[in-house]
């Protein structure tokens, strides 16, 4: 009996609590994200001025700039950071699913075997090579895993996606300068892919649908692809794309696994279950087998492939996912913090130059391979 009337009290007053709850994460929220959405502006606009930038990259920059300024910066690092960090997590996780609907069976198959097979032989070669490296220099298990995972997918939206299944707090500092400096060096390479690139098509003796293959399984996000491909033709420019977001869809594989591996290592009491463990309490649950957003990803790519979507749907969605990343990158870019980096960023810089010379070689062998 004594514990009778405590449950029904909470029980009375639980509906109140979660508004009260509500009300403060809004409250608390509101500054940061507000500020992404003003960032995402100047972004739209550096990118109308200068398209050869894109929106996400000029996100991103805009939000390690932000942290640095003098009076912003101490903005960014208190009052608003939960909401960039909100927007890092959860409005990544919604660009992400929209991403899906770039993709559809029909792309696929029409790639053929051989190319399906190249790239999945590049994305693994790439992930576990650079996760190797990163463990060999020094870095920690899950910024290996992060900038493994940006190399071998999609850049920043397969790191913003796999460090959401981690099970780190929210309030987890260290984790967010990882994501963040990650989200940079993927970005920084990405981008000097569209300039360094080309400059090889000559010399390496590659046709404009050899180039844009290479590109589609050699660069990062896939804007960047789009932006690089381009300057070998349309039919680059085609092959690049497509050879790309098989690339993408092998993101959701990729989630999947990872977070089935925090389960396996919780399950067996395998190295780094204590911290696993602390970060789920943190978050109140377990990181699911299959990620609710990868689910989100796999049936946008399954409504894209029975061919229901119209043309403006798809040009909406594509504008709102990349609305969406933009506010996400921006919550991340402002998570970089070059003092507290200082340690680790000879290392960092290290690995994302092997990774970087990793996966265009094994795209290139691949290429060469199935030519």
């Amino acid at each position: 009996m004594v514990l009778i009337g405590p449950e029904r009290t909470s029980a009375r007053t639980t509906p109140r609590s979660r508004r009260l709850v509500l009300v403060q994460a809004v409250g608390r929220n509101m500054p940061g994200l507000l500020l992404a959405v003003l960032a995402v502006a100047v972004a739209a606009g550096v990118h109308a001025l200068w398209p050869g930038v894109p929106m996400l990259t000029a996100a991103v920059v805009l939000g390690v700039v932000a942290a640095h300024l003098p009076r912003v910066g101490g903005f960014v690092r208190s009052t608003g950071r939960a909401g960039l960090s909100t927007a890092g997590k959860r409005l990544m996780r919604a660009g992400i699913v929209l991403l899906g609907l770039k993709l559809s069976l029909g792309d696929v198959v029409a790639l053929g075997w051989e190319s399906l097979v190249m790239v999945v032989g590049v994305v693994a070669a790439t992930f576990f090579g650079t996760r190797w490296l990163g463990r060999r220099i020094g870095l920690s298990d899950d910024q290996s895993l992060l900038v493994a995972t940006g190399y071998a997918i999609c850049g920043a939206s397969a790191i913003g996606a796999v460090s959401s299944v981690l099970g780190k707090s929210e309030h987890d500092e260290r984790h967010e300068a990882e994501v963040a400096s990650s989200v940079a060096l993927v970005t920084l390479c990405g981008t000097l892919a569209i300039v360094v690139l080309p400059l090889l098509k000559g010399p390496l003796g590659m046709d404009a649908v050899e180039f844009g293959r290479w590109v589609g399984a050699g660069v990062h996000d896939v804007g960047q692809v789009v932006a690089t491909a381009q300057t070998a033709g349309p039919d680059a420019l085609t092959e690049g794309v497509l050879v790309k977001l098989i690339r993408v869809a092998m993101l959701a594989p990729l989630v999947a696994g990872v977070a089935f591996t925090l389960h396996h290592r919780r399950a067996q009491g395998a190295g780094g279950e204590a911290e696993a463990q602390a970060g789920a309490e943190a978050q109140g649950r377990r990181p699911a087998l299959v990620p609710l957003f990868v689910a989100g990803f796999l049936v946008m790519a399954a409504l894209r492939s029975t061919g229901l979507v119209t043309p403006g749907l798809l040009e909406a969605a594509d504008t709102a996912q990349e609305l969406l990343l933009a506010a996400a990158l921006f919550g991340l870019g402002s998570a970089v913090y070059f003092p507290t980096l200082t340690r680790s960023g000879a290392k960092l810089a290290t690995l994302g130059l092997g990774a970087w010379v990793l996966v265009g070689s094994a795209a290139y062998a691949g290429v060469l391979l199935t030519s």
